[in-house]
């Protein structure tokens, strides 16, 4: 545990008891306070060293729900006052080190640092903000703490940053409204224009998936411009390199489809500029590639011709927690060893008890759980696409070979899958999060599984729509 600001010796706090008694006003000043440490270690050790602790402009989240009541994410930030232990807000998230600990460097010992930030409302009085982080068992358990006093010398107060912000849409306060902000990494001060255009081409096509399209009046949305030397961002298996404003770059723990950033604490310095409580980073590439972390961000190639794709699935991810449904792609995790533990993430189970099924009320009458589909004739035809796939990949072929095997791809998938006999039933299908085995989601087919154009399934939906009422209730 560590200190910012005065002396002497830490208080022993109380247990957290859930914030009451006192509004917004009475216990944060409405501005947002931004600590930046790293996260350091293996599969089973983890480290945490503070950077700095900075405060930004307005906090752009709800006054009236500051206590984060959907237990999602596999950490938890916390923020208590510093003389009573009163919570005085919290919320879940999901980390590039949660991922990273997932791989196999990171069960062989490798170590590896990643930048992260926590934002919190900034407190009008000393707090004790804390990072907790979910065990095998789904309970919480604290890993590391400092305590903060918001009006020592030590906490930074920098003007604010000098980026353009613009303006697509805007539908009222901060407070009141889930704030999306777009970034662009990779566009060149001549593709500033590009810029515009796809922010307003994609999110026009996340704006056009419900539950997104009828809740668009309870979104703003801002970009802001970053400009880069030079066009693109880095893809090592190219052999192309970029220093780029965001560090965005494929290949991430050697997935070359997986898109992410590392510098976590200079994409939040850009941020900054703008409110926002989910940011979506556009990557000025045609190559397909995206990557989604809950209440961190979301990536996706603005070039390729998926990207209207990209951006729900991914987005999916980042705001709702949504898991991924797809088990046939490679990816950079392996298989958890030991028994298998209820998942977090509110579309997919372990089925552990069918009675007890995370998204029970919404399985019609008569529908087996589990639930019967098409998955070997499935499985034959992805595992087909998979070795074309990789045939291509290995020839150097070019992307547009590749996205019309997707068309082919999602043609052939989509026809297949809307035959099932339960298809557009809730159920329990088996086949998710990576696994053939042992791993359920509520639907036949949904964004989260498949290319297909079918939008989320309503599991999915409505896990979306909780998310955005975080922010506007």
């Amino acid at each position: 545990m560590r200190r910012i600001g005065g002396g002497g010796l830490l208080l022993l706090l109380v247990p957290l008891a859930a914030a009451a008694g006192a509004g917004f006003d009475d216990d944060f000043t409405g501005l947002t306070l931004r600590a930046d440490y790293y996260h350091s270690g293996t599969a089973g050790e983890e480290r945490f060293a503070l950077r700095r602790v900075r405060i930004e402009g307005p906090w752009p989240g709800s006054r009236t729900r500051p206590v984060d009541p959907t237990n999602l994410g596999k950490y938890r930030v916390e923020l208590a006052d510093a003389a009573t232990g009163r919570l005085l807000y919290s919320r879940g998230f999901a980390s590039i080190f949660g991922e990273w600990e997932t791989t196999g460097e990171a069960r062989a010992g490798g170590w590896n640092t990643i930048q992260e930030a926590l934002r919190v409302p900034e407190p009008r009085r000393p707090a004790r903000l804390r990072l907790l982080k979910r065990d095998s068992g789904a309970s919480f358990a604290e890993v590391w703490s400092v305590e903060i006093d918001p009006g020592s010398r030590f906490v930074d107060r920098p003007p604010p940053p000098p980026h353009v912000v613009r303006t697509l849409f805007e539908h009222g306060d901060p407070a009141v409204k889930v704030d999306l902000l777009f970034l662009g990494d990779g566009y060149a001060a001549d593709e500033l224009d590009r810029l515009r255009d796809d922010v307003g081409r994609l999110a026009g096509a996340l704006f056009s998936v419900e539950p997104f399209a009828s809740r668009r009046e309870d979104f703003n949305v801002r970009w802001i411009e970053s400009p880069a030397a030079l066009s693109g961002v880095t893809k090592p298996r190219a052999g192309v390199f970029r220093d780029s404003p965001l560090g965005a770059r494929y290949n991430t723990f050697d997935s070359e489809r997986y898109v992410l950033t590392l510098e976590g604490h200079t994409w939040r310095d850009v941020a900054a500029a703008a409110p926002y409580d989910a940011v979506l980073i556009l990557v000025n590439e045609r190559k397909y590639g995206g990557g989604g972390i809950f209440n961190l961000y979301s990536t996706a190639a603005a070039r390729s011709a998926f990207a209207p794709y990209l951006v729900v699935h991914e987005f999916g991810h980042a705001f709702a927690g949504l898991a991924d449904e797809y088990y046939t792609s490679p990816v950079a995790y392996e298989e958890p060893a030991g028994a298998r533990v209820e998942s977090w993430e509110p579309n997919v189970t372990a089925l552990g008890d069918p009675a007890r099924l995370k998204w029970r009320r919404r399985v019609e009458p008569g529908t087996p759980v589990p639930t019967p589909w098409s998955k070997q004739e499935f499985e034959r035809r992805s595992r087909a696409f998979q070795a074309r796939r990789a045939r291509l990949r290995a020839e150097g072929a070019p992307e547009e070979r590749l996205e019309e095997l997707f068309v082919e791809e999602r043609e052939r998938l989509t026809a297949l899958l809307a035959a099932d006999k339960h298809a557009g039933r809730v159920g329990a299908f088996e086949g998710a999060m990576y696994e053939a085995r042992g791993l359920y989601r509520p639907a036949v087919d949904c964004v989260m599984f498949t290319r297909d154009e079918v939008g989320f399934c309503p599991v999915c939906r409505e896990a979306v729509e909780r998310a955005i009422d975080l922010y506007t209730k």
